[in-house]
């Protein structure tokens, strides 16, 4: 929208998929043109009033890395203190703040941004729109994500440190924490705030401005699963946002909404924040579904098996995701009843995630592969993914969950999912679609140095950690018996080495990009990808889409 219309005039959806008015005529060319005005931001300028998707989209995944990074050094502290048994580096009290920011960090701070960036890069290039429905509403959303990940970060150095509940925030450890514990509950309603903000402007932007001639079963896979988790954001932050004011009200206001000697119940904090948790772990993964749906037929050249079951999949996951939730709360005294619901339901949200890993199986079957990196990246995601849901599946039978809760078999099952599903999703949408971002090509061995790395010492680090849970190693304790030792040795020196390998992908792979180096992209560097982005320049202009392109009948040309 910003991009074609000037400040007076604002369009209704209609109008807006039209193109608008094209005063800035030869300023596109030069792909720096601001959305309403006639010269040209440059500098900092560019970036501070940015309105331009790509551009946002920019910012959101930088500061997605630069959060990673934040929460890795964290979580490498983790490691270094149970490298041995004994207390060497940090006290009980900071290792449970380490814990419990490295897991707001990682999930609010680097995981749903990074995708919220890939959102506002491809989701306007992949539906022919101009730009994304709310530019200005857009730029407010990132930038309210500075102050939060700010209090985040800062509240180390708050009296009394950060906060040391785990990042579940359960009471009755969230009313005993000191003032960081408010500063953290003021980061994630901000960070909530931009959630929906941004979740809005993809729903608009989905079902208004899609280019004519482009059904919603014509759209591509990762336009769907952005959709069907903007509507899930909407739905669950909210709630996300009255367990921690409860929280609040609780610590300063005399309410007793958690506190027994009130009258309380702790549990019901646990019944609210699972019920926000659980869609959420969906949240960071439906996009990585998405991203792989669109390279895994790119890299197979045939069309994605199932197109249609795929959609209802995501849809069906999106839906049962809201009945599951206390299945994490197996041990808080449910009736059987209760377990047995929670324990069927959960084992039934399985089966449309094991529909997509069956499709994405049969697009790979007999199809002409290539392994370049993003389906190196997309077919470790393929396989950590599966393995990391077969955890998730034992977890979800009620006594053996009874055995297994809070040990580092749970850690080791929600890190398979997360770090081998969300992220190598990412990293392999970055190699797939950042020839198009930079205009040049990323270093196929350097590429593949990142995947082979990551992918070894990823499971260096997290594979062990199932035995240690199987043999009773409990979650968020600073030391552990002898008997423990060797694999937890082994699961930190895989950490070091997976942490310097996503050190060695931004020096190497993604600086070197931005920055312009390496051989000029063609417009369509992978010979199976269809879609159309790939019928914009690359880099794609900082105006796209001015005039809606016409589409052929499959929806990923342009004809003409």
């Amino acid at each position: 929208m910003s991009a074609v219309y000037p400040p007076s005039h604002t369009p209704g959806p209609e109008v807006d998929v039209h193109g608008g008015h094209h005063d800035h005529g030869a300023h596109d060319d030069h792909g720096a043109h601001d959305d309403h005005h006639h010269h040209q931001p440059t500098g900092w300028q560019r970036w501070l009033y940015a309105t331009n998707h790509k551009d946002i989209g920019t910012l959101y995944l930088l500061f997605a890395f630069t959060m990673l990074m934040v929460g890795g050094v964290l979580a490498l502290l983790i490691r270094a203190e149970l490298f041995q048994p004994g207390l060497q580096i940090v006290n009980p009290e900071l290792f449970n703040q380490l814990t419990t920011m490295h897991g707001l960090i990682m999930v609010f701070g680097a995981i749903m941004p990074a995708f919220v960036g890939f959102a506002n890069w491809m989701i306007p290039l992949q539906i022919g729109a101009s730009d994304m429905a709310f530019a200005r509403m857009n730029n407010f959303s990132f930038w309210l994500m500075i102050p939060a990940a700010i209090m985040l970060v800062t509240s180390f150095f708050m009296p009394g440190g950060a906060p040391a509940a785990g990042w579940t925030l359960y009471a009755p450890l969230t009313l005993q924490m000191g003032p960081s514990m408010d500063t953290s509950i003021f980061a994630m309603h901000i960070l909530g705030a931009s959630s929906i903000m941004g979740s809005i402007n993809i729903i608009v932007t989905i079902l208004n401005m899609r280019a004519p001639g482009m059904t919603l079963m014509k759209m591509p896979m990762f336009v769907w699963t952005w959709l069907i988790t903007a509507y899930l954001l909407i739905a669950v932050m909210p709630v996300l946002a009255g367990a921690i004011t409860m929280t609040l009200t609780d610590r300063h206001f005399g309410t007793s909404f958690f506190n027994p000697a009130g009258g309380g119940d702790p549990v019901m904090y646990q019944h609210i924040f699972w019920f926000f948790g659980h869609p959420e772990v969906y949240i960071m993964i439906l996009p990585a579904f998405g991203i792989i749906s669109q390279i895994v037929p790119a890299f197979s050249r045939k069309k994605l098996f199932g197109y249609t079951s795929m959609v209802y999949a995501v849809a069906a996951i999106a839906i049962l995701s809201f009945i599951v939730w206390a299945h994490h709360m197996f041990t808080t005294g449910m009736p059987v009843t209760g377990q047995l619901f929670f324990m069927y339901a959960t084992m039934l949200i399985s089966v449309p995630t094991a529909v997509k890993i069956f499709n994405w199986v049969a697009t790979m079957w007999r199809g002409s592969m290539t392994f370049e990196t993003p389906m190196l990246f997309a077919v470790g995601f393929i396989f950590v993914f599966t393995m990391g849901g077969f955890t998730g599946l034992i977890l979800s039978m009620a006594p053996i969950d009874t055995q297994l809760q809070d040990t580092y078999y749970v850690v080791a099952h929600f890190h398979y999912v997360l770090v081998a599903g969300s992220l190598f999703s990412m990293f392999a949408g970055y190699y797939y679609w950042a020839p198009k971002w930079n205009g040049v090509m990323y270093s196929e061995l350097r590429g593949k140095i990142h995947f082979w790395g990551s992918l070894v010492f990823f499971n260096i680090t997290f594979f062990p950690m199932h035995f240690l849970g199987l043999a009773g190693m409990p979650r968020r304790y600073a030391d552990y018996p002898m008997q423990f030792a060797d694999f937890n040795m082994l699961a930190s020196i895989g950490a070091f080495g997976f942490g310097l390998m996503q050190v060695y992908f931004f020096v190497f792979v993604v600086w070197p990009g931005m920055r312009g180096h390496g051989a000029p992209a063609p417009q369509k560097p992978w010979d199976g990808a269809e879609g159309l982005e790939w019928e914009v320049p690359s880099p794609a202009p900082f105006h796209t889409f001015e005039n809606p392109p016409k589409l052929d009948a499959t929806a990923t040309r342009v004809i003409g």
